[in-house]
């Protein structure tokens, strides 16, 4: 993705479900105005999800994604099955693609999808597709469905856009990472260390997301690195109004940084924006009560080469290892992968999710807490371990009462 694009994760997930053939790939096709999609009269060509991004005002930047048909009986059809039925986990809103003439006379699949839906408090819309193969019936087959469609012809596209834009406010989209702790004029210092981890060329998507809701706020952000900040800070004749830092620096940022001077980290703003800041910072207490022998979670929302000095699977279990003197074990997950079964595990321990829509963090954060498995933030967690979470979520007033 582009460093210009709308970051996956704060895009609105709009997927599509429903039979093989229903003509979802050809809707999404009609819907970009673009052949995005495979289409084919074969029954079961989208095999896998399928994301395709695209803007629909007025809700902005979307991601469509379009789903194997949940009617598959191939071999293979069960596990296709369970990833489109997990895709619900992370819509925002769905959209029911039937034949509309197939529809008419049975429409008992499609309700076996609604009721999937429906459990989740998603909103939805039923779209009865291939209108010009029976718009001698549309009077009597549109009672079935929200909206009648053609992705042939391009009929009543136009319309059916305007209705998903309603589905959901656009302000419902204007999260705040930092900007609601900031006003106009103020300034704020950023941390970034650059080694061996780092992107060349470019920096982290935590940090330009933070950078961008700064100047949205009409403050400034001046960035340095962790071995600069001492001497920046000297330089600036004006106390910032925050200090946020990459959690890897925590330790030796909260050393540097004055007491006076709020500090945090892009971990912490993520899982407050995404999150459940107050469920993960009662998850950093799990460090005290693990024993020898349990198992922890290292997840991760996006999937990325590993280093040899990697964050979540050897500077996190090192730091773990050598604060809690315990021996433990750890297991990772990445990307859409994420473990249905958490109670093997002693505490989940969770990147920022900044790649991940909040629809689908809050699932992640819900099905730890569902089965009494703790989760706890990477940023949370490395400030527990340096004494400093106090500190870290004091620039939050909602959250200072936890500890």
């Amino acid at each position: 993705m582009s460093m210009n694009s709308t970051p996956k994760g704060e895009r609105v997930h709009i997927a599509l479900f429903g039979r093989r053939n229903a003509g979802k790939s050809s809707l999404i096709n009609a819907i970009t105005g673009q052949d995005l999609a495979i289409v084919s009269e074969v029954k079961g060509t989208t095999t896998d999800p399928v994301y395709k991004a695209m803007e629909i005002l007025p809700l902005g930047p979307v991601m469509l994604i379009d789903t194997p048909g949940l009617d598959d009986d191939s071999i293979l059809g069960e596990e296709r099955i369970k990833k489109a039925k997990g895709i619900l986990n992370k819509t925002d809103i769905a959209l029911i693609v039937a034949d509309g003439a197939h529809a008419a006379s049975d429409f008992s699949f499609e309700r076996s999808i609604l009721d999937l839906i429906e459990k989740k408090d998603i909103p939805f819309l039923v779209v009865l597709n291939k209108q010009d193969e029976w718009k001698e019936k549309e009077k009597e087959i549109s009672n079935m469905g929200d909206i009648c469609v053609s992705s042939v012809t391009g009929y009543h596209i136009h319309e059916l856009k305007e209705m998903i834009a309603k589905k959901i406010p656009a302000d419902d989209q204007t999260g705040k990472l930092v900007g609601d702790l900031l006003a106009p004029e103020d300034f704020v210092v950023l941390v970034v260390p650059i080694d061996s981890a780092a992107p060349k060329g470019r920096l982290i998507l935590p940090q330009q997301q933070v950078i961008r809701d700064v100047l949205e706020a009409g403050a400034s952000a001046m960035v340095c690195r962790d071995t600069e900040l001492e001497a920046t800070l000297k330089k600036l004749g004006k106390t910032p109004k925050l200090v946020i830092t990459d959690s890897q620096a925590f330790s030796s940022v909260s050393k540097i940084t004055p007491k006076e001077i709020p500090l945090t980290s892009f971990s912490i703003l993520f899982s407050r924006y995404k999150g459940d800041l107050a469920e993960q910072i009662q998850g950093v207490k799990t460090l005290e009560t693990l024993q020898d022998g349990d198992t922890l979670l290292m997840a991760e929302g996006c999937t990325h080469h590993r280093q040899c000095d990697d964050i979540g699977t050897v500077k996190l279990p090192r730091w773990i290892r050598e604060y809690t003197g315990k021996e433990l074990n750890f297991e990772t997950s990445s990307g859409g992968g994420f473990p249905e079964d958490l109670t093997k595990y002693a505490m989940v321990v969770h990147c920022g999710g900044c790649t991940l829509s909040q629809k689908e963090m809050a699932f992640r954060i819900a099905r730890a807490k569902e089965q009494q498995t703790p989760i706890v933030n990477y940023g949370t967690l490395i400030a527990g371990i340096n004494g400093i979470l106090k500190r870290s979520i004091q620039p939050f007033p909602d959250y200072r009462g936890l500890l």
